[in-house]
């Protein structure tokens, strides 16, 4: 039996906004780069005209000093239509998948758009519905090509290498995957969403292993959108349907969970000391109210969208060299950030 590991609550990041600048609407994935910049990308809202601005990059640090915002919604070139999930490359670039696109864009992380490749099909080199991106210690981009059930690899500039799985249920075949992770001996990991399970590849593309099982215990999971490893080989994964963060040994054996614990952030709070109005009706409120589910529905989504602290729509989790857990929730426009307790 391994020691189970714990996690306690830092901070939360981020507040709600239609406009660039200190803020986040529907946040879908975040990354961040050597020097401690979190880059947060905002898929947005409905696909008119006057939303596009909502589709962006926020730049930020753990502690909220905020760096910028560009904005990469629209419809000149390089702008995107469902951004899905974003990587720093190894050039210090920022690379985007766009899911209505079927292509890979590629940015300055000042904004500047530099390029884009990627076009719908089901050959080789061709994508349907593209989401998780990571890059493999050879510098190679990994892309999860979520309706046509594969994973695809491809150099930066997007010349095609490799790829395996295909749709369907047994070990080593995917269900609409969405989240991708390379560990540091390259191998490959892939939240396999419409499965319910995790599945571990080598750098070849030969099946490893299989995580999870569909369900609400511990260690099984419902529609997972995101996986990540530490530098210890452990595993988190975005527990999206089951509204929780969970953390397996680099075996698989379950080892911690988290619900969520959020407070008001920084920008928040400087929000409310501006609106004194909206903070007394806020003092009113009951953010934690009871909530019963519905005899059809054992699922915590009505509980998340009730109780503020809870996580709702945690689409992605990642993990920093020191250890900090970021979960980036989509449905209330924030990141929030856990720490390592147990050690």
């Amino acid at each position: 039996m391994k020691t189970k590991l714990a996690f306690s609550y830092s901070h939360s990041l981020g507040i709600y906004s239609i406009f660039p600048g200190r803020g986040f609407n529907h946040p879908i994935d975040l990354t961040i780069d050597d020097g401690g910049t979190v880059y947060v990308l905002d898929r947005g809202g409905s696909d008119t005209p006057v939303r596009c601005n909502y589709k962006r990059v926020s730049k930020l640090t753990v502690d909220e000093e905020h760096r910028g915002t560009f904005v990469i919604g629209g419809v000149v070139e390089g702008a995107m239509m469902w951004p899905a999930a974003l990587v720093v490359g190894p050039d210090g670039n920022l690379y985007i998948s766009d899911e209505a696109q079927h292509s890979v864009h590629i940015f300055s992380v000042d904004g500047a758009f530099l390029g884009a490749w990627g076009r719908k099909g089901s050959g080789e080199g061709q994508f349907d519905r593209p989401s998780g991106i990571a890059f493999d210690p050879e510098g190679n981009l990994v892309v999860a090509d979520a309706l046509n059930g594969r994973l695809q690899r491809y150099t930066r500039d997007g010349r095609y290498l490799a790829g395996w799985a295909g749709p369907g249920t047994e070990d080593g075949r995917l269900s609409m995957p969405w989240g991708v992770a390379v560990d540091r001996d390259g191998n490959v990991y892939v939240a396999d969403w419409g499965n319910d399970r995790i599945q571990k590849f080598d750098a070849g593309g030969g099946h490893l292993a299989t995580f999870g099982s569909p369900g609400h215990g511990d260690g099984q999971f419902t529609r997972p959108s995101s996986v990540d490893i530490d530098q210890e080989g452990n595993i988190y994964v975005a527990d999206w349907g089951n509204e929780r963060v969970q953390v397996l040994a680099p075996d698989g054996e379950f080892l911690a969970k988290f619900r969520g614990d959020s407070s008001l952030s920084r920008w928040a709070q400087d929000y409310f000391i501006s609106n004194q109005n909206e903070l007394e009706e806020r003092l009113k409120a009951d953010m934690a109210p009871d909530v019963d589910f519905p005899d059809d529905d054992d699922l915590p989504r009505h509980q998340s969208a009730a109780v503020e602290k809870y996580f709702w729509g945690p689409a992605s989790a990642r993990v920093d060299s020191q250890g900090r857990v970021y979960v980036t929730e989509t449905c209330r426009h924030r990141v929030q950030v856990y720490r390592r307790s147990d050690a």
